[in-house]
């Protein structure tokens, strides 16, 4: 049995901001994305009693302590304790067979994380993509894609504009070189 205020770190593994609202004892608190925060076995017991406090504490946070994981979620499959780090390793180091176990035992936010390293690293095993898209739906090939035409598209041309004209009230000033007219000018 964990102590009531024994102090567990608790990380959000989402891309996004992730809160929640304790009402017995008045307390809101947010994580941002990969946040770290140290927080007492008796809140995290009290979110879970809380409508989508497992959720929260099952898919989004990563209690970093195995003993209070357990006893608030039942068993914990090691895929929990998954972080950035070892989902980078089991796509550019790990075996197809890790990533189907990690696929059928992970919770949602790790299954996420595979979802947005696979993109990010251009993953390019391709029974790696198939297994990615046959357990998700999500097509990594053509997220990559839609990627790689979203930065084509960002960057600026490369044409540069010189002036038709000069600017009213300018007579007295250096012009650029390579102007089509004399600028009107205007006496005062």
């Amino acid at each position: 049995m964990v102590e009531k205020t024994r102090e567990i770190k608790v990380t959000n593994r989402d891309n996004g901001k992730v809160g929640y609202t304790i009402p017995d004892i008045n307390l809101h608190r947010e994580f941002s994305a990969g946040e770290t925060k140290t927080l007492t076995f008796d809140e995290l017991e009290k979110l879970a009693w809380t409508n989508g406090g497992l959720v929260l504490l099952k898919d989004y946070l990563i209690i970093n302590d195995k003993e209070a994981a357990e006893e608030l979620l039942g068993h914990v499959e090691p895929e929990y304790f998954y972080t950035d780090e070892t989902v980078k390793t089991l796509l550019t180091q790990g075996t197809l067979e890790q990533l189907q176990d990690t696929l059928d035992f992970a919770p949602k936010g790790v299954i996420d994380l595979i979802k947005q390293e696979a993109v990010d690293l251009q993953l390019n095993n391709v029974a790696m993509r198939k297994e990615i898209l046959n357990k998700t739906n999500f097509n990594v090939d053509r997220a990559i894609e839609i990627n790689e035409a979203s930065k084509e598209d960002s960057e600026p041309s490369a044409t540069k504009t010189s002036r038709r004209t000069t600017p009213i009230a300018a007579s007295s000033q250096k012009m650029t070189s390579g102007r089509r007219e004399t600028p009107i000018i205007i006496k005062k």
